[in-house]
């Protein structure tokens, strides 16, 4: 399974402006350069914690779908925001700590230009055990 080709498919992904930078075996780096239509103040730049959440999210997931090579959609997550995010861009590195036979923990750090980090969460996404149908295709031989 190509993961940068089906993330790049995403609709979601290209609504928000998550950027898939680095891909391998349990890991993924991903960006987000943030607008004024990721804020939650119309007055200034703060983003929304939906927009971390969603980076976070998508980035674990990418790491999961990559040492996994199926898709694996997420069971669990945890965010804790500890700065504001209030311009430039947000990178999102994501790690596996634990794959096992039906699900994997990923623990990512969301940082800002700065160097600060913005938000560090823990999700937990079905890693294996599917068969048949699934939302995400309709043939499950593909």
């Amino acid at each position: 399974m190509d993961v940068s080709e089906m993330f790049d498919r995403m609709p979601f992904n290209d609504r928000l402006g998550i950027e898939l930078v680095e891909i391998g075996d349990g890991y993924a780096i991903g960006e987000l350069d943030l607008g004024i239509e990721h804020s939650s103040n119309p007055d200034r730049m703060i983003a929304h914690g939906g927009v971390t959440y969603s980076l976070a999210d998508t980035i674990a997931g990418a790491a999961v779908v990559a040492a996994n090579e199926i898709v694996t959609p997420t069971v669990d997550m945890r965010i804790d925001y500890l700065a504001p995010a209030t311009g430039g861009t947000l990178r999102a590195e994501a790690e596996i700590i634990r794959n096992g036979n039906s699900v994997a923990a990923v623990e990512v750090t969301i940082t800002d230009d700065r160097g600060r980090t913005i938000a560090t969460a823990r999700g937990t996404y079905k890693a294996g055990g599917a068969t048949g149908e699934t939302a995400w295709r309709d043939d499950p031989a593909t």
